[in-house]
Formats: structure tokens, sequence, C-alpha cells
């Protein structure tokens, strides 16, 4: 499904949909206004009408980019690595380790799109293909015999996503949470349960970046 838009502006339309990320991230949904965008671009108001028409039209493309990048840089991962275990390993460290404007920009779009019915449908696109390269390593691995599934493929994908998904909105929050180096011991842990591949390593182990 697309997202409605216009098409004016060119390749100064990609800057300023950087900027509207930006804006969105740091004040909302709801505090994203014009007058926002505007300052933080350098772009006139009645330049962002021309581009976008309506406030909400503007942020709704915002978040089809955003969340577009973050879907293409997951399949970039997922290719990059041919063994199963190693390719879930690089998945969840990206989605552990993404940085703080764009878990607010995600918790924004989960949120925002509970109440728009254009995000709404977007929304069930993007869980697809989001969910896809973790459901599709499970599978594989299953299938060559690397992984003995405790449980069924997409349960197991729904779990390590759902376990994802609270870490980002907890960190948004603020709320009292282990670092991303603790929860990934604990989370590849109960991971190389459900797939049987407890003798496995965590390969790239990477390093704490940041609450």
């Amino acid at each position: 499904m697309a997202i409605r838009k216009r098409r004016a502006g060119g390749g100064k339309r990609a800057l300023v949909l950087e900027a509207v990320a930006d804006v969105l991230a740091a004040r909302g949904f709801e505090n994203t206004r014009f007058t926002d965008v505007s300052a933080a671009g350098g772009v006139a108001i009645s330049t962002l009408q021309t581009y976008f028409g309506s406030r909400e039209d503007m942020i709704i493309e915002a978040m089809e980019v955003f969340t577009n990048r973050e879907l293409d840089a997951l399949q970039a991962v997922s290719t990059a690595e041919a063994d199963p275990w190693r390719r879930l390993v690089a998945l969840v460290d990206r989605s552990l380790h993404n940085s703080e404007s764009t878990r607010q920009i995600l918790v924004e779009f989960w949120r925002s799109a509970m109440r728009d019915d254009d995000l709404r449908n977007y929304s069930t696109d993007v869980q697809a293909r989001y969910r896809a390269p973790f459901l599709t390593a499970v599978r594989e691995g299953a299938e060559r015999g690397e992984f003995t599934l405790a449980h069924d493929a997409e349960a197991v994908t729904d779990f390590l996503l759902a376990a994802l998904a609270g870490l980002i909105i907890s960190r948004v929050q603020h709320h009292p949470t282990p670092s991303p180096a603790e929860f990934r011991e604990v989370l590849l842990t109960q991971l190389r349960l459900m797939l049987g591949v407890s003798d496995r390593p965590s390969s790239n182990t990477r390093t704490d970046r940041g609450a």
C-alpha cells in the first residue's frame, strides 16, 4: 500500500524529510508543525505546504521514508550473512543498537498507526517486511538441520521481535533497563535454547553504545 504523497520538491524533498524526522523524534506527532520543520530544515512554510499539502501528510511521508530505510538496512544485514545463526545474531545486534532518534520515531510510528487508517494499513506491511528476515533465518536453520526447534518457527520469531520491541519502548520511556550488552546476552541465551544451538558462539560481540 502506497502512502499518499505529492511529488514536488525533487532532491530537496529528501533533505526536508530528514528534517521532519528529526523534529518528529524530538517533539512527537502532535507537536510536529510546519513552523518547527521550517526552522530545522531552513525551508519556508509555503514550500512545505507545496511539497506536502498538509502537516499530517508531511509526517506520514516522513514515517514511510524512515521505516523503509530501516527495513532496507535489516535486509542488507540479512543478505550479508549466509549462516542462519550468525544472521540472527546480526539482526538482533542491528535492532539493539539503533540510535535514540530511531527508537523515538519507531514508537511514534507505532503509536500513530493506532489512530490513522493509512498508517495502520501501512504498518501491517512494515511488520511483515520487518519480520521476514528473522523468520527466514529460523526456517533455514531448521531446514538445514542446524536448529532443533522447541517451538514453531513463527512463534520463535514473534517472541524474539516482541522482546526487541519491548526494550525499545522501555528505553524511549527511560525506564530502568539492562544495557544492550546485558539484554543481548539474556536474549541470545534464550534464543539458543529455543533453537537447540546451545554450543554456537555469539559472533561479532557488540559493546554497549549507550542507554
